[in-house]
């Protein structure tokens, strides 16, 4: 867990005498788009938990447990839905404009379907834009988290230039960029804010409660690997969302969190980069490879 008393909202740094070049040249640093790979790398370890987070808020969750884009569906083809997730994440921080505009259009078409109906308890639209902009927050937040956990020394020249080239992934989204909050101050007062009204109800309780428990997957694959996964899930949950959701932090929960992080860590510091960063790349190019090719992307 992240300690947030002592940010600082200070602008970016000089990093080996060079100064952060302005936001219309970020992707034309190496050192820039080193950082952007490095965060979707991260999404291994902290998306159970920020996909909790970002289904907490109440017609988020209720939008995806009754989504009726059956090919979509996180519980009943999850490895699609990672591969989605990934490339869209790719595209929301690396992809040119264009590349933006495609992926907007794909997730548009699949996003018509997912509303509530007439009579149903909890009204939702995928296209709202307050929705748009808390599913970015948590995105943001999981990415920024992992970089001040595995990459402290080389993120902290970029945070403020980190934070504004977030707003890309709600803009890829349907969001539109004056909705993201003006400075890394200003999202501190809308995450407080927003994190007091999180809400589970029956149904999203017990949707993420298998979730975490990686039900979705295979019988022999949650047996290797759904105790670490349950564990990183909830162990990198802030408080209000774990005691929304339910689980108890046992201390055979802790235990688990605590070898799985000391694991990561030794990936982490042993495995050769290009190696430990093979899934991004080829995450990366697989979704460039369907979008130029004209070819669905979800």
């Amino acid at each position: 867990m992240i300690d947030r008393a002592t940010m600082s909202t200070a602008s970016a740094v000089p990093l080996d005498g060079r100064t952060v070049p302005t936001d219309e040249h970020l992707l034309e640093d190496p050192r820039f788009t080193r950082l952007l790979r490095d965060a979707l790398l991260g999404v291994g370890e902290f998306a159970g938990a920020n996909v909790i987070m970002q289904l907490s808020r109440l017609p988020v969750g209720r939008g995806v447990a009754e989504s009726r884009v059956e090919s979509g569906r996180l519980d009943r083809h999850p490895f699609k839905r990672a591969r989605t997730t990934g490339g869209f994440l790719a595209i929301a921080l690396l992809g040119t404009e264009a590349e933006q505009r495609a992926v907007r259009d794909e997730i548009n078409r699949q996003h018509r379907q997912v509303r509530s109906r007439p009579g149903d308890p909890v009204a939702y639209n995928a296209f709202d834009a307050d929705l748009q902009l808390w599913v970015a927050a948590c995105l943001y937040r999981g990415f920024d988290d992992y970089l001040r956990l595995y990459r402290a020394a080389e993120y902290a020249p970029y945070h403020d230039a980190f934070y504004r080239h977030a707003a890309r992934l709600g803009t890829t989204l349907q969001m539109p960029v004056d909705r993201w909050p003006a400075d890394r101050a200003a999202f501190e007062r809308y995450w407080d804010a927003a994190v007091a009204e999180i809400r589970l109800d029956e149904v999203t309780r017990t949707f993420l409660q298998g979730f975490a428990r990686t039900d979705f997957l295979p019988a022999p694959l949650r047996r290797v690997v759904g105790p670490p996964l349950e564990a990183l899930a909830i162990g990198h949950l802030p408080g209000p969302f774990r005691e929304a959701l339910g689980i108890p932090w046992t201390p055979a929960l802790q235990r688990r969190f605590r070898l799985a992080r000391r694991l990561l860590r030794a990936v982490d510091a042993l495995v050769p980069r290009p190696l430990l960063l093979a899934p991004v790349t080829v995450g990366e190019w697989d979704v460039r490879r369907r979008l130029h090719a004209g070819r669905p992307f979800v």
